[in-house]
C-alpha cells in the first residue's frame, strides 16, 4: 500500500468515501441501530377518531349518491312470499328428503 501514486490514493479516498454515504443512506433507510433493525411502533387511533373517519366516509359517498349528509338509507323492504307458495316450496323439500331416507342417504 506505500507504493500508490498520489491519483490512486485520491480515487482510493472517493471511493472511500461513497461507501461511508452508501451505509449512512442504508442504516436511515432500514432505520439501523447497532445492527439491529427497530420496529416502529403502530399509531393508536382513538375511537372518537376512527367514528369521525367514518362520519365523513359517509358523508362522501352520501354525496356521490346524491343523497343529504347525515340521512340514512332506507332499507328496500324485503318480498314476502305467499302462504301457498311456501307450502308448495315445503312439500317439494319434505319429498326430496323423503327419497333421499329412502335411498340410505343422510344427506340431500
Amino acid at each position: 500500500m506505500t507504493h500508490l501514486s498520489a491519483s490512486q490514493l485520491r480515487r482510493a479516498a472517493g471511493i472511500k468515501h461513497q461507501i461511508e454515504l452508501l451505509q449512512k443512506r442504508l442504516v436511515r433507510l432500514l432505520a439501523i441501530t447497532d445492527g439491529e433493525v427497530t420496529v416502529r411502533k403502530r399509531r393508536r387511533m382513538s375511537v372518537a377518531g376512527r367514528r369521525r373517519i367514518a362520519a365523513a366516509a359517509r358523508a362522501r359517498w352520501a354525496k356521490v349518491r346524491g343523497r343529504k349528509s347525515g340521512a340514512k338509507a332506507i332499507r328496500k323492504a324485503r318480498r314476502k312470499m305467499s302462504a301457498a307458495v311456501r307450502a308448495k316450496l315445503v312439500a317439494l323439500a319434505e319429498a326430496r328428503w323423503k327419497k333421499a331416507k329412502a335411498a340410505g342417504r343422510k344427506r340431500l
